[in-house]
């Protein structure tokens, strides 16, 4: 999920919807709101962040401090409404960790927030294959096999979630928060057992078997040599 921090709620909506089309789950918090919002948050929502983006906005530069106190790797971008050196300066020196001109298209901040990632290790690939199973995390379908699986974008965001976080179980809640977002009251939380229903079919018709094990209280685990053997 994408937090974006801004006053203007035109340019606000504008990037909530662009990040939308490309299948990221987004939310806009005006500057008043953000402080509270974000040390309220418990570690399971917080983790969900996959970026924040902060606008012009009063004490911007004091941000990156708060932030950081919840979470250490999430990328920080500033976007600024207008180029000036010393304004970059300042925001790379308060602890931003790319600084950017509106305007910009939402995938070009999201192939950025994942390079961010990746040198900081949260993200050590754009891609992973274990088994016959390669998944990508910039947008492409992923492969089963060597072919193109085609998923709806709720159920590849899960399978990707799944992936990057191979090494251990997550929550419905967590899957939820990352392939939702935060804050969303349209959607109840139970819609992600039935993507992942379907998504289990689909990955067994292909390989032969079920590469998500679940249980009960414990959550989900992705792994494609379960079965191996």
């Amino acid at each position: 999920m994408i937090v974006l921090i801004e006053k203007r709620e035109l340019v606000s909506d504008g990037y909530t919807a662009g990040f939308q089309r490309e299948g990221v789950p987004s939310i806009g918090i005006v500057p008043q709101e953000f402080g509270s919002w974000v040390t309220s948050l418990s570690d399971t929502d917080i983790n969900a962040v996959e970026a924040f983006l902060l606008g012009d906005c009063e004490e911007r530069s004091s941000y990156p401090g708060l932030i950081r106190s919840r979470c250490r790797k999430t990328p920080l971008i500033a976007l600024n409404d207008k180029t000036s050196l010393e304004q970059t300066l300042d925001l790379f020196a308060a602890g931003f960790d790319d600084v950017v001109s509106k305007p910009i298209h939402v995938k070009e901040i999201l192939v950025r927030a994942a390079v961010i990632s990746r040198r900081a290790g949260v993200e050590a690939e754009m891609q992973h294959e274990e088994g016959d199973v390669r998944v990508y995390f910039d947008g492409r379908s992923p492969e089963i096999c060597g072919e193109a699986l085609e998923l709806p974008r709720r159920e590849r965001r899960i399978l990707e979630y799944l992936v990057k976080n191979r090494d251990r179980r997550v929550s419905r809640a967590q899957i939820y928060n990352a392939v939702y977002g935060l804050l969303n009251e349209d959607v109840e939380e139970t819609v992600v057992e039935s993507h992942i229903s379907k998504l289990r079919k689909k990955l067994k018709l292909r390989l032969g078997y079920d590469p998500i094990d679940s249980k009960r209280y414990l959550g989900y685990m992705f792994n494609a040599l379960s079965e191996q053997g």
